[in-house]
């Protein structure tokens, strides 16, 4: 009976253990969670989101503040169109966040930086330009592109003296999104290192509707193993959502991948950044606790706990502070949503917004829990305390249960 450890991820001359924690942002995927990976000779992440907040936790930074101050003027003005980020300040924070997580690696993994295109700043090109490239000056091994097809990225940094030579991948949930990457980058002569094939089950935005239960992440991985064969293109692929155990790993290695992501389990280690009061409600979940929604601002449906404090809150736009998603025209979904339900009741201290949320504020403040399908089984890998709360797993523990259990065994602490 094979494990994951009797695999391994060659990314071009470099070998690695095949597995790839994913990259959850507001600073969910901490540095400290990524060092662990990388230490263990997988890969870890870290993301870029909302990148100046990152760098204040953790650097004792101002940029928020001093954004914050800068735009106070137009806290109240719905029209946000005059919000821009700083591309100084910007890049220092990329720099820092990447930089100082580079510095602390140990052991023969990797660590990649998770970049969304939909984070748009109100300057779509330009900040994500500056993201990517600050990235590859802070020695980052490798960035995967997701939250959209990410059409023109691979432009952006075509001239840094690190395109060739750091690890680029994407992230796509069909065959179609893959050959239309590869179709507008044709020209550039690079393809990605690695493709990350992220199926229905998957924690936080999703590159389906809301018939993703009508998916299959396997038949997915199936087709594009096919397309690669007809184009006689050597990509390897990683599986990811809804891997579960290290025999659900292998199954999918056994048939067309070359390694897996993973994120739900590492939610509920001691080195994940989410509050660990938080950690607790992903524990209690259970399967009717978790739905896809459509109140995130990019378009994207969104997996979530029902009882995320996100839902239905009606907290004034805080785009003075972030405005990570404000499109190139300044809008965002929920300023709509937001506006519309203070004209339609404007006696009331605090309105509520159902069918959008604040998603830069609520992330920050660690009060949208989004989570994969198979969070209601978190409570299975480990054990409930006296005090009927569950214990926290390390980091390490996760990853060697991935590595090296077979017969879908978890392994509970010590």
């Amino acid at each position: 009976m094979k494990r994951v450890d009797d695999f391994r991820l060659k990314l071009g001359k470099d070998e690695l253990v095949p597995i790839m924690i994913g990259g959850m942002g507001v600073d969910i995927s901490t540095a400290e969670l990524a060092l662990v990976a990388a230490r263990l000779g997988g890969i870890g992440h870290i993301s870029d989101a909302m990148v100046q907040d990152v760098s204040d936790r953790r650097f004792d930074t101002s940029f928020v503040k001093e954004k914050t101050k800068f735009y106070k003027y137009n806290i109240n003005n719905s029209d946000k169109t005059d919000i821009k980020f700083n591309l100084d300040q910007l890049a220092e924070a990329t720099r820092l966040h990447v930089g100082k997580t580079m510095e602390a690696k140990q052991g023969s993994g990797m660590i990649f930086v998770n970049c969304m295109e939909k984070l748009t700043m109100n300057g779509p090109r330009e900040t994500l330009k500056v993201r990517l490239e600050s990235s590859l000056d802070a020695g980052i091994d490798g960035i995967t592109m997701s939250a959209g097809l990410h059409l023109g990225s691979f432009g952006l940094i075509a001239d840094h003296p690190r395109f060739r030579d750091a690890k680029l991948g994407i992230i796509v949930s069909s065959v179609r999104a893959l050959q239309l990457f590869l179709r507008k980058n044709s020209r550039l002569n690079r393809l990605p290192d690695y493709v990350i094939v992220e199926g229905p089950l998957a924690g936080g935005h999703l590159g389906f509707g809301l018939d993703w239960a009508e998916y299959d992440l396997q038949t997915i991985i199936t087709e594009i193993v096919q397309f690669l064969k007809a184009e006689n293109l050597d990509i390897p692929l990683i599986a990811a959502g809804g891997i579960f155990t290290g025999s659900d790993a292998v199954s999918f290695m056994e048939n067309g991948a070359a390694g897996v992501q993973v994120a739900t389990r590492f939610t509920v280690t001691k080195e994940c950044g989410l509050p660990n009061s938080v950690k607790q409600e992903y524990f209690k979940a259970s399967e009717g606790d978790i739905e896809v929604n459509n109140i995130s601002p990019t378009g994207y449906p969104m997996r979530m706990l029902k009882n995320t404090p996100a839902i239905g809150d009606g907290i004034r736009p805080g785009c003075e502070s972030y405005g990570y998603l404000l499109d190139g025209n300044g809008n965002c979904a929920y300023i709509t949503s937001y506006n519309r339900e203070v004209a339609a009741n404007p006696d009331a201290k605090k309105v509520s917004v159902m069918d959008k949320t604040c998603l830069c504020t609520h992330m920050r403040n660690f009060n949208c829990w989004t989570c994969g399908q198979t969070t209601y089984r978190l409570k299975d890998t480990t054990r409930k305390l006296a005090d009927g709360t569950y214990e926290l797993l390390s980091a390490e523990h996760v990853f060697r249960d991935y590595q090296f259990s077979v017969d879908h065994q978890i392994a509970l602490p010590v």
